[in-house]
């Protein structure tokens, strides 16, 4: 999810919800903590050098139970970070601390932001050997080439 479509959705949101991939909520007290870029530059498995940028989120809950985070309340949070920070139009990581910290995607549902999963991947995979993936076939389809292929002058034989 992009930054323009974070504020678009606070715009239009009486609250800020965000919920885990499991289907629980964050707690309704929690806090956003940051609000900054963040820039890793690294080297792939092929040597070849990269550049990623997203914009963060950090999220914390505290024993303060009666805290509620307002939609106008984050949208001027993120505008003061655009001004600081000069924000492309990014997309969204969020960290939120389960077992360890954890990073997700974020997403929009019409009601709550969803935290989604993210994965690693080789980002070179022609340059690591790594196997291309195998087409898969239905073993209907395999029955009618066999067909063509066993009647007369079909070449089968």
């Amino acid at each position: 999810m992009k930054l323009s479509e974070v504020k678009e959705a606070l715009s239009k949101s009486d609250s800020v919800v965000f919920q885990l991939p499991n289907h629980s909520f964050v707690p309704a007290h929690f806090h956003i903590t940051e609000v900054g870029l963040i820039t890793k530059n690294f080297i792939d498995c092929g040597g070849v050098v990269r550049q990623e940028k997203v914009i963060n989120f950090q999220l914390w809950e505290a024993n303060d139970f009666d805290h509620r985070l307002a939609p106008s309340k984050l949208l001027g949070i993120i505008e003061k970070s655009e001004a600081i920070f000069n924000f492309d139009d990014l997309d969204i990581e969020v960290e939120y601390q389960t077992d360890t910290i954890g990073k997700f995607g974020l997403d929009f549902d019409g009601i709550s932001f969803q935290l989604t999963n993210k994965q690693t991947a080789c980002l070179a995979e022609d340059a690591c050997g790594i196997p291309a993936s195998k087409q898969k076939l239905k073993l209907v389809d395999l029955g009618s080439d066999a067909a063509a292929c066993c009647t007369p002058g079909g070449g089968c034989c």
